[in-house]
Order: structure tokens, then sequence, then C-alpha cells
């Protein structure tokens, strides 16, 4: 007698085929095709967008006139990418995308080096986040580095779109989608990967030299130990649109997320907290990779500037003598509030690739979401411009983004032979 082996049932009991269990179990099989650059067909738009003025750009408002696409089908891997004219999605209104949020994001951006040349900063981190964030909900496996070739061209075909203005940009969306046409409760053994772009300025704008308010509040959390806060996924975002109208309410322009008084995050950026000593010694605190923060290339970028100063790089307009002690800690809401009594809280600054690095100016905390009258606030002393570590961090990294400093590798370039 034979005995046939049954096929994985997904949440409603529906047995999954053959290539989806395939796929489910053993991630990308050598028979099914992985992103291949070498595939690539580009049919341009017959008729080009006129550029918008830098001073006018509103982030993620404008897009460029093309966009990257390619799709995974368990039967055939992935399909050949094309970049094509920008224009709308063909899905499935039950795609799971649109139900259970399978959806896997990441933003970078590229800029002009001082000959013309786009190139993108650090850019490999952003890739390996985006492979992690993916198996944290199930969606197909893909070669990162052919992802990031085909950024690199498809960049190197926009170029025009990247403004000529110091600290703007063109940012890069790449989006990974689920996009299995069933209702059932279950893994995506479909998808869909695209690019898009966006020239853009200021993430926050009418900030610069003025820093931004954030308001901590307690009632409600953007994650929580063993959640999905430390990966980048559309479902992390929405639930905080409510909170932040909330704090926009109270004339505060961002959240400052808490784990009960624990600081993690200012919206979607990382924080820094800078201390004075009685010596005059920095310490500068961010809060560690707990799982509940985002691992920021930022943040990381950030961490490792300061490590090195100031035997191996100093900071603009920061005095080398000054000595800046950097630790990965629990930072929290009492703990700034005291500081700021004792006049020993010098800085506390937010990070991201949309933002770059951008002051904070003051820090409101709700501690009852009844009465919204029960704000405190904290005012910093130091808020961007001259002597600040964030001015500082800010001016160092953006010269690295655009090539007038050239460190550790982190700038690559684009072109169309990539």
């Amino acid at each position: 007698m034979t005995i046939q082996k049954s096929l994985p049932l997904n949440a409603n009991g529906v047995p999954l085929s053959a290539a989806e269990a395939q796929v489910l179990k053993n991630g990308l099989p050598s028979t099914l095709s992985d992103i291949d650059p070498s595939r690539l067909t580009i049919t341009l738009a017959s008729t080009l967008k006129t550029l918008p003025e830098p001073e006018s750009l509103v982030f993620g408002e404008v897009t460029t006139d093309h966009m990257l696409y390619m799709d995974f089908s368990p039967e055939r891997g992935w399909s050949q990418p094309q970049i094509m004219p920008y224009g709308p999605l063909n899905l499935d209104p039950a795609s799971s995308c649109f139900q259970y949020c399978p959806n896997v994001f990441e933003g970078l951006k590229a800029y002009l080096a001082l000959d013309g040349t786009p190139r993108l900063f650090r850019p490999q981190l952003n890739m390996d986040r985006m492979v992690i964030s993916a198996e944290r909900v199930a969606l197909p496996p893909f070669n990162a580095d052919a992802l990031l070739t085909l950024i690199k061209r498809f960049v190197a075909l926009e170029a025009r779109w990247i403004p000529r203005v110091r600290g703007c940009s063109l940012y890069i969306r790449p989006t990974l989608i689920g996009t299995r046409a069933s209702l059932g409760v279950t893994a995506s053994t479909h998808a869909a990967l695209y690019v898009v772009l966006s020239p853009t300025g200021p993430y926050i704008r009418n900030s610069e030299g003025k820093g931004i308010s954030l308001l901590a509040m307690s009632d409600q959390v953007r994650a929580w130990p063993g959640g999905t806060g430390g990966y980048k996924l559309g479902l992390n975002y929405a639930p905080g649109f409510v909170a932040q109208r909330k704090a926009a309410a109270l004339g505060y322009q961002q959240l400052l997320w808490l784990l009960g008084e624990t600081v993690s995050e200012a919206g979607a950026m990382n924080v820094f907290a800078v201390f004075k000593r009685p010596d005059g010694e920095l310490d500068v605190v961010t809060p560690p990779l707990d799982g509940t923060i985002l691992p920021g290339v930022t943040r990381a970028s950030v961490l490792s500037l300061l490590s090195y100063r100031p035997h191996i790089t100093a900071l603009p307009q920061l005095p080398t003598d000054v000595r800046i002690n950097v630790s990965e800690r629990v930072l929290t809401m009492s703990e700034l509030f005291a500081a700021s009594t004792a006049d020993t809280l010098q800085e506390f600054f937010c990070v991201g690739t949309a933002a770059v690095v951008i002051p904070a100016r003051r820090i409101g905390w709700q501690r009852s979401s009844a009465d919204s009258s029960d704000v405190e606030d904290i005012r910093l002393p130091v808020v961007g411009g001259q002597g600040s570590l964030a001015q500082a961090l800010w001016e160092r990294l953006v010269d690295i983004q655009e090539g007038r400093v050239e460190w550790e590798g982190w700038g690559v370039t684009c072109t169309a032979s990539d």
C-alpha cells in the first residue's frame, strides 16, 4: 500500500499547492527563478514630467517618471524585472496585502556627488534589513544584492530628478507586498516587489534652526517585546496615526513613543540624548536595540562616527577636546526630566533616513491621556546651530552622502551598467 503524504493546510484547513508548500517550508528552491538583473527590460515614458522647484518639495508628494516592478509566484519564482512608466498596480481585491498586512518597505536616498554622479548611502544595510523584515512576515525570499543592482540602474536612469540643493535628495522606496488572492489566513506565497522614487527636501518643513517639538504619550505604545517594532513593516505605522493627531492637537509636531516610562523612538526616527558631566565631558545615550526599536541606518552611522571621534575623524564645528562617551542603554522620561532640572540635559535629537539629524526644542510628557492639560515640558538649551552635536552630525553625514567626504565606503555610486 502506498501512503500519500498530505500537503500542509492553511489556517482555514485548505491544502496548499505543492509549489506553495515548498516555498513556505524551504525558501526559494533552485528550480525557481531568483531576481535576475540581466533580464531587466526598460520601457520609457512617452512624456516626461516637469521637474519641481526644490523649495516646493513636500516629502513623498511627487514621484518620478518611472517605477521598477517584478512579481513572484511559487510556480516560476521571480518574474523578469521591468522599469516602466509610473502607474497603478493591478491587484486582486482579495490579495493578502489588503487583508493581513504582509507589507514590507525600505527607505533610502540618492544624492548627487560633486561630479554629478548619483550615489547611495550605505544601501546594503537597507537591503539586509528588508530581507529580515520579509522573513518576519513570511514573504517569499529574494536576492538582496540583485535588487540593489536594479535600484542602482533605476536611480541612474532617473538621475535628473535628484535635486541639486544641499540637504535635498531622491528618496527611494522599495516595497514588497503579499498578493496571494485568497481570504484564507495564511502566509502569502505570491508577492509583488516594486520601487518608486520621490525627490524630497526637508522631512519636517520649517524646522531648520529651530528644532521640533515632541509629545511623549503613555497610553499608547508603538511596539512591545516580542512584537514587530524591530522590522520595517507597514503594520507598524498605521496604529500611530491617531496618536499623532492627538499630539498635533496639543501643539506638538511628533510623538515620542514610550513603553511605560521607557523612551523608544520619535515618530519613525531613532533618538539620542546628550548629557553634560560636571567635568565637561558629554554622555550620548540612545535606547538599545531590544526588538522594539528599528535598527536605523542613520542610527548606526551616528554611533560609528561618534566612536571614531576625535582619534580618526573630527566633527565639524565641534571642539576636539570635548570627550564624548557613547552608550546604548535604557532611557526614561524621569531621567530626562531630572537632567533637565539639573541643567545637565544638553541636547535631544532624532535621526533617520528622511530627516538625517533633527534636534528637539521641547519635549512634553502627557502622563495621563484623560486630561489634555496634564503635559509637562522639557525645554532644551541647545537646539541646533553652532556648537551643537546634532548640527555637527548633520553636516558630516550630508558631506558623506553627497561625496564631499569619503568615509568607510559608505557612498555607493550608481551607473546604468551596474
